[in-house]
């Protein structure tokens, strides 16, 4: 067990060390020194980074500008360019910086850039949230409508780079609402092609003009380019720019663009996957070793995980694993908004014994047949798994990119319309493919007839009942931009439906780029529909029965992770709030909905419930629990009121 020794003999033990390395000015030397420092610390300069005494200057984190000490690296090296042309003549001066960021609290991915608060006159704001998928975007415009100004990203934070570039450079846009919800197919695309002038990197200045100047002098990655221009090696935010330009330049110059997965690894994702599958690797650290440099990545990391899931099926926990998964992997649950946890079980076809609630959970049947458990704590979670395993239930895999559900309609067991048993095939289905990892999450759906009720054309794989038989659907999705699937084979028996199903999974699995839907991969599938139904099909790469034993040891391998990590005593202990400590989080705040419990994500809300719950004398020793909760939730609507003014 590690620990950490203090000076004065005591001991701590502790899974996990955290050096927080924050904001807190050093002035210890210019107090010292009689130089003016500010009420809370840091040194006070003015314009041109000038202390109190004329002869020194200080810049960075130590530094007081107008009130404020910079906490972000880009306002630091802005201050030290001012310096520098202090040093020798210029009279360029310091009046603030961008404050634009991009980081990840409790999971997750939140940024801001540019003027997020929409204070420039006559600036608009444009909204676009989904809180079934946890996303919320806002973007700040100008008053004509033809400039970005600045916005704010929560849940998804995929295009920082391209908007922060959009803001610096003051491009004008055609169609600004599609930098929120893209253009559907064949809809106008926003012009958002960066000049040359364009900053690109704002830590070390770096313009587009710059880039494209090192790609035609030679180089011809990512790497080589911050090497070159030092573009991303500061905040490291502007590295997906930099290799979005990188690919245009390179098809502007008639040159094969680079489809490597990261710059740790000079191979794609389906290389990836062959190269793990004929040289059976099975940790990321060997597969660095023999055909990857440095540490790798964000990127890299949960790629590699998923394509060893998928070859290998092994618990994801190992030690060899677990520091690759992303956080919902990790904990085996989908992370919240207010830090609890959802908690999803399988559940077969949607066939279900209703059971009591318990630890005060939120509940809900998914649109996919499935029941949604919302709020539970980090350390809950063993707890709530050991319920839902005696119950019969196991992992619903809704945390991973993996099979979510298979949907099935009645069928024939109750429908009138019905002609085969869907909900029967939905539950072998989903029993034969449950825990598969593939590059992006998979979902199903058997429908009894033509009448569709499941919603099969509309899935990764549809199963629709014929007389005859069953017709195979495949590559469809719904979400941001539906996609009809497309007849892959018709009137099969569930012999020859099952062969294909494998084969088709297994083929998407080995040739799909990382995060790339099934509706993506067909488009971009080089042959298209035709292609793949001649190696589904007619098995024309001969690949066949490598595909079909591929899944079969799947199926042979599959494990529930909550039940196996509820046998490891040593992954138990990471399922708690605190390293040391057996204390739950004590700042989730809950508030009551339909008789249920959601968590307080109106501010003004939670706040009151805590001031009624912090009043001196708020809760008088002869009340109850019970009573002292009536009060506190009595007076929240009060002090919500003051507050809102």
């Amino acid at each position: 067990m590690a620990a950490l020794h203090f000076t004065d003999g005591e001991r701590l033990e502790a899974d996990l060390v955290i050096f927080a390395a924050g904001i807190r000015p050093r002035d210890e030397l210019a107090r010292q020194s009689g130089l003016e420092v500010g009420e809370r610390g840091g040194i006070v300069i003015d314009e041109h980074c000038r202390t109190s005494d004329p002869h020194v200057y200080a810049i960075g984190e130590c530094a007081l500008y107008q009130g404020r000490v910079y906490g972000l690296v880009a306002p630091g090296y802005e201050m030290a360019r001012v310096l520098a042309e202090r040093l020798t003549g210029g009279e360029r001066a310091f009046s603030g910086t961008d404050l634009s960021t991009k980081l990840k609290l409790l999971g997750v991915k939140v940024g801001s850039f540019g003027d997020a608060f929409a204070q420039t006159p006559g600036a608009q704001e444009v909204l676009y949230s989904d809180f079934g998928k946890g996303f919320y975007k806002k973007l700040v415009l100008s008053e004509d409508g033809r400039r970005l100004l600045g916005g704010i990203l929560v849940g998804d934070t995929s295009d920082y780079a391209k908007l922060h570039n959009l803001v610096l450079n003051a491009v004008e846009l055609d169609n600004p609402e599609h930098l929120l919800v893209p253009p559907g197919e064949g809809g106008p695309a926003p012009k958002t092609r960066l000049p040359a002038t364009a900053r690109v990197c704002s830590c070390e200045n770096v313009t587009k003009g710059t880039i494209c100047e090192a790609i035609r002098s030679g180089c011809r990655d990512v790497a080589s380019l911050k090497k070159a221009t030092r573009a991303g090696t500061g905040c490291g935010g502007c590295v997906g720019t930099v290799g979005e330009i990188l690919k245009e330049e390179l098809l502007r110059l008639g040159e094969k663009v680079s489809d490597h997965l990261c710059e740790h690894f000079p191979y794609s994702r389906r290389e990836l996957f062959d190269i793990v599958r004929v040289k059976g690797y099975k940790t990321f650290d060997a597969l660095l070793r023999d055909h990857g440099t440095g540490y790798g990545c964000e990127v890299c990391k949960p790629a590699v995980a998923s394509i060893l899931a998928s070859l290998h099926n092994e618990y994801v926990l190992e030690d060899a694993h677990a520091p690759l998964q992303d956080t919902n992997d990790r904990f085996l649950a989908n992370l919240q908004r207010d830090g609890t946890y959802s908690v999803v079980p399988r559940i077969p076809g949607g066939e279900i014994t209703p059971e009591a609630k318990k630890y005060g959970l939120y509940t809900k049947i998914t649109g996919g047949q499935r029941i949604d458990l919302f709020g539970a704590r980090l350390e809950q979670l063993p707890h709530i798994w050991a319920d839902l395993i005696a119950a019969g239930f196991e992992s619903g895999h809704a945390y991973g990119k993996a099979l979510r559900t298979v949907k099935g309609c009645v069928g024939d067991t109750w429908c009138r319309y019905g002609v085969q048993d869907s909900v029967g095939l939905a539950i072998r289905l989903e029993n034969r493919y449950k825990g598969l990892r593939t590059p992006h999450k998979i979902k199903m759906a058997v429908s009894g007839c033509t009448r569709e009720c499941a919603e099969a054309q509309g899935k990764d794989v549809g199963v629709i009942a014929t007389e005859r038989g069953w017709n195979l659907y495949v590559c469809g999705n719904g979400g941001m931009k539906p996609r009809h699937a497309d007849l892959l084979a018709a009137d099969l028996d569930e012999e020859t439906l099952v062969r294909y199903i494998d084969r088709f999974l297994m083929f998407y699995i080995r040739t799909a780029d990382r995060l790339q839907r099934t509706s993506v991969w067909l488009e971009k599938l080089e042959g298209g529909l035709e292609y793949l139904r001649e190696v589904i099909v007619e098995d024309k790469l001969g690949l066949a029965a490598e595909l079909e034993a591929q899944m079969a040891r799947h199926i042979q391998t599959y494990q529930c992770e909550w039940r196996v990590t509820l046998e490891r005593p040593d992954r138990l202990k990471h399922f708690r709030h605190f390293v040391n400590s057996d204390a739950p989080d004590d700042n989730i705040v809950m508030v009551e909905q339909r008789g249920q419990h959601r968590p307080a994500y109106d501010f003004m809300h939670a706040t009151a419930l805590a001031l009624a719950e912090a009043i001196p004398n708020a809760r008088h020793r002869t009340l109850d629990d019970q009573t002292h909760e009536v009060a506190a939730e009595a007076l929240a609507p009060v002090l919500v009121e003051f507050f809102s003014g």
